[in-house]
């Protein structure tokens, strides 16, 4: 009878600890959304920018600061100096040597364009 009861309670135990790291992780998660959250807001001042970029988007007219806050740093980019303009191909989730899922066209400092092999 006596080992039954310590069995209940380590079992007990364990759920209520596995409970309150759960709610505790969560809380860390909510907390950290809600200061991205605020610092973007304070950052562009644009409501519907922010909830963009908070859903990871990609858009025609978005700037590069913007697209790093999106999509974090590429992995690589390819910059071309024209007379006119300047084009950048930013690559992101690289598959393989020289292969990326994705690639955003930048030129004079907005996006343009992408292509998504996902």
């Amino acid at each position: 009878m006596g080992i039954i009861v310590i069995i209940v309670l380590v079992v007990v135990a364990w759920i209520a600890i596995s409970i309150y790291l759960k709610k505790k992780r969560r809380d860390e998660l909510l907390a950290k959304y809600e200061k991205r959250l605020k610092e973007l807001l304070e950052k562009y001042g644009d409501a519907e920018i922010v909830e963009k970029i908070m859903q990871q988007m990609v858009w025609q007219g978005q700037t590069p600061a913007q697209l790093v806050d999106s999509l974090g740093s590429p992995v690589d980019v390819d910059r071309r100096v024209m007379k006119t303009k300047t084009k950048e191909v930013w690559k992101y989730n690289e598959t393989g040597k020289g292969r990326y899922a994705l690639r955003i066209t930048v030129e004079d400092g907005e996006v343009v364009g992408w292509d998504n092999k996902s």
